[in-house]
């Protein structure tokens, strides 16, 4: 078990699709800086290998634009909504997906060797994972399950259209959010993660007028350290 200095909070980060962890953590360097004094961010990488680097992630709308990462030297993902192709995309209707027990277990893992945290932090396929285990908390109860987290931020989150999936949408999600996504995003475009933050019980909302990124400039950072001091023990 791991614990942070007093007055500092821990963080899991939850990458994208085609990233993992220590991309996610070196473009997220901004976003490291800009909470250094709030909160130590610790990130995972997904258990499922993307093994075709041609298969991009592609946007919701049908442009041509590609999630940023999509270069990521050992691309990993957090589910297949297509199994047969082991593909993914954001927007594709399907019945069932692959991979996403496993990954649910990853996470389980890493919460038991390198717990506890704070929080959890997710981007595009990893904020729809994240919003996943935050229904699961809430439906295991407070005390049950081995998710404990105290507060969630989803950038550029959405709604998993896999019919399976559906579970995770049935009741509204009590625990604090933190909702980010931008306003000229192709991947995830914003209405996906307004449809998102409607199934969480008084969310917070950023919104930022760029794309598919995590944004971490002066004014998203007044707003992260805001919504962080609400969780630090003075």
């Amino acid at each position: 078990m791991t614990s942070s200095p007093p007055g500092r909070l821990r963080i899991l980060c939850v990458h994208g699709y085609r990233q993992n962890g220590s991309a996610f953590r070196e473009r997220t360097g901004a976003l490291r800086k800009a909470l250094k004094k709030h909160a130590e961010l610790v990130y995972i990488t997904a258990p499922l290998r993307v093994t075709d680097p041609a298969l991009q992630q592609q946007p919701a709308g049908g442009s041509q634009a590609v999630e940023p990462d999509s270069q990521t030297e050992d691309p990993r993902g957090w589910w297949f909504s297509n199994a047969q192709e082991r593909s993914f995309h954001a927007g594709e209707s399907c019945q069932s997906s692959l991979g996403l027990e496993e990954s649910l277990e990853a996470v389980r893992r890493v919460v038991r060797e390198q717990g506890p945290f704070d929080g959890i932090l997710g981007f595009s396929q990893g904020a729809a994972l994240v919003a996943m285990i935050c229904a699961l908390q809430g439906q295991a109860g407070d005390a049950q399950g081995p998710f404990s987290f105290r507060f969630a931020v989803l950038i550029a989150g959405f709604r998993s259209v896999c019919e399976e999936h559906a579970r995770f949408y049935t009741t509204p999600v009590s625990m604090p959010t933190l909702h980010v996504f931008g306003e000229t995003d192709r991947v995830i475009p914003d209405h996906m993660s307004r449809e998102l933050v409607s199934g969480f019980q008084n969310p917070q909302v950023l919104t930022h007028t760029g794309g598919h990124f995590v944004p971490a400039a002066a004014p998203q950072k007044k707003v992260y350290c805001q919504f962080l001091d609400t969780f630090i023990s003075k």
